[in-house]
């Protein structure tokens, strides 16, 4: 009895835990294809015979691992390899990728294992999955080095988001003569959807809704990524568990039932009907058969546009980040301020900074980013500026890359005076003059905000999120300090859509976090800023599809034609 009940309050703890809105789903996949031209030549009588090998490497150890290798082509110098390698892709990460190429000496029996004692080296190119799905068309080129002195010609890397990844599954399904649950009256039924991991282990993908007071239910029909269901496999197991659903959480398992993506791809039919079985009454009762069966009413698939297709389409992400130099964060020349200039490691404000940016600068082509500062008497007359640019120049914000904006902003500590108070809605209206003016798919605007203090226009604010909600934009906020961050958690539409004077935000644009969540405890500064960066960056792409929807707006079928570095167009804003 002791074990049944243990049993039931593990399966009751993955039940209730579980939020459709924020289930993990898997990262999409993507094919890099590589090629090469005008590589080293290594052989005396014949041309080199190429090979490439992927390294990548770990958010925590920075330990490069071989990822998968190229077939040999022989006796070329402009190799375009077949075999491609399978990444999975995530938008929130810097995934570091490292290509070698190597000569190989036909002749050595056990190069698969060795590759560095047979073959010769003919360079390598370092670069993240981001820069190369980011580049015009998803295609990156970039010169091969490694050997000093020597022009080891170029890669050609191109992405492809595989083909199943941007489907989606919309079906239904109904119960009959389910178990009788409820002592008075009926059962209140709901289905709970796993997918299987390789490790064979399962994860909650979808839960229905409960449909009260029948045995035979007739649920709505839902709509789930297919590689949320089965993450691309077809014949992985899929298990689907049937509740009865309690006011007080502890729902009765009625029972189980397998199935698979490609079964359940057969539509409506005598396949689709399955019996769903209790295992311990099964044990028990010998005359059991099954606890009622469940029935696929209908199955349809459509592929969504993702958002890959719209970068690869052309779509610029513009990053703008705005600082706050309110008085509360102390005097920048002592060591408690949040803005001291340490020389031996950046402030929170730097952090969270090139946490966030040097992600999202893989996808703005010419690398130029306004920057902003507020909260802060500016020379020479001490007017006070809630949006100013940190390189002070109003005609051109604009800095060059991340390291642009670092210098900009420790120049600006030398000359601005800290003050207050905390006003969020100039820098939140200034982008979103910049986005209300293209509207048409091309670009979207990303917004960070680190701040360390308490919100004083918080009327103005959310006034100012409700308008760019209906604008190609979204909001991310980092709290830096020990301040409490109440008035933040509101303007972050996860549990709440915010409104202002009446009208409900159109979307949820705005993130928050604060940075003191993600400090890692053994002083680990580069784990802090990428798990800073995953949770902060995790909703832009579904923010950016939720857009495009709603506008009706398609990627761009013929997407931009690749120009060589140093031609891409600048910005136009």
């Amino acid at each position: 009895m002791e074990g049944d009940v243990m049993d039931k309050l593990e399966d009751m703890a993955s039940v209730c835990e579980f939020d459709p809105i924020t289930g993990n789903i898997p990262a999409t996949k993507v094919e890099i294809t590589v090629s090469c031209r005008n590589l080293l030549d290594r052989d005396t009588f014949s041309k080199s015979d190429p090979l490439c090998i992927l390294y990548t490497q770990g958010a925590e150890s920075k330990q490069w691992r071989e990822f998968g290798r190229t077939e040999v082509i022989d006796n070329t110098l402009n190799p375009d390899f077949v075999r491609k390698y399978i990444l999975d892709y995530f938008f929130e990460e810097k995934q570091n990728l490292r290509f070698d190429i190597y000569d190989i000496d036909s002749k050595s029996p056990d190069l698969a294992k060795h590759p560095s004692d047979f073959n010769d080296f003919l360079g390598q190119t370092f670069c993240t999955l981001g820069e190369i799905v980011g580049s015009p068309g998803s295609r990156l080129e970039k010169p091969l080095g490694g050997i000093p002195g020597k022009n080891c010609g170029t890669i050609i890397l191109t992405a492809e988001e595989l083909g199943n990844c941007r489907d989606c599954a919309t079906m239904q399904f109904c119960a009959n003569k389910l178990d009788k649950k409820d002592f008075f009256g009926r059962s209140d039924p709901f289905m709970v959807f796993y997918r299987s991991n390789e490790d064979g282990t399962f994860t909650i993908c979808h839960k229905t809704e409960v449909v009260k007071n029948t045995l035979n239910p007739i649920w709505q029909p839902f709509t789930i990524p297919v590689r949320a269901l089965c993450n691309g496999d077809y014949d992985r197991s899929i298990k689907v568990e049937v509740y009865d659903w309690d006011r007080d959480g502890s729902h009765d398992f009625i029972g189980e039932f397998t199935t698979s993506y490609r079964e359940l791809s057969r539509g409506q039919s005598q396949f689709n009907v399955y019996e769903v079985v209790n295992p311990k009454k099964k044990l028990k009762k010998r005359r059991y058969i099954n606890s009622g069966t469940v029935t696929l009413l209908s199955f349809l698939v459509e592929a969504e546009h993702t958002f890959l297709d719209y970068i690869k389409a052309g779509l610029q992400i513009h990053f703008t980040v705005a600082i706050d130099f309110t008085a509360s964060n102390g005097n920048p020349s002592q060591s408690t301020s949040l803005h001291y200039m340490n020389p031996y490691q950046m402030n929170a404000y730097a952090m969270a900074l090139k946490a966030v940016g040097e992600i999202i600068q893989d996808y703005d082509s010419d690398k130029m980013f306004p920057a902003l500062g507020f909260g802060a008497k500016l020379p020479p007359d001490g007017r006070v500026s809630h949006e100013f640019p940190l390189n002070g120049n109003v005609d051109n914000p604009y800095c060059n890359g991340m390291e642009g904006i670092l210098e900009a902003y420790h120049e600006s500590l030398k000359t601005v005076q800290l003050y207050g108070p905390t006003n969020f809605a100039p820098v939140i209206n200034h982008v979103a003059r910049y986005a209300a003016a293209v509207q048409d798919g091309s670009q979207y605007f990303v917004l960070l905000i680190i701040t360390d203090g308490v919100i004083s226009d918080m009327a103005q604010t959310k006034e100012a999120i409700v308008n760019a909600a209906k604008l190609p934009m979204s909001i991310i906020i980092v709290g830096v300090g020990q301040a409490e961050f109440d008035a933040m958690v509101e303007l972050d539409g996860d549990d709440v859509r915010i409104s202002s004077r009446g009208k409900l935000a159109e979307r949820d644009i705005v993130q928050f976090v604060p940075f003191r969540d993600y400090m890692d405890r053994t002083g680990n500064h580069v784990l802090s800023m990428a798990r800073l960066a995953k949770d902060v960056l995790a909703e832009i792409p579904d923010q950016l599809i939720l857009y495009m929807k709603s506008r009706g707006i398609k990627p761009n079928q013929t997407p931009p034609e690749y120009s060589p570095p140093g031609l891409s167009p600048t910005s136009t804003i």
